[in-house]
């Protein structure tokens, strides 16, 4: 029995791309172009200290 040839994901999911980017532009939306090496997140936490080795009385866990 032959099975019908599937759409591969990254296909539906251009196609999807492409046809939500064409609403929004119809919609009266702007594209912006960002810098190469800018970022949207926002760092939420600082530094963080890990501890190798068994414990010990000098590094309890």
């Amino acid at each position: 029995m032959a099975s019908k040839p599937k759409k591969s994901a990254s296909v539906e999911t251009h196609q999807s791309i492409k046809e939500q980017t064409a609403a929004f532009l119809k919609a009266g939306g702007q594209i912006q172009q960002v810098p190469n090496g800018v970022t949207g997140q926002q760092k939420i936490a600082g530094p963080r200290q890990i501890v190798l080795g068994k414990p010990s009385d000098n590094n309890p866990r």
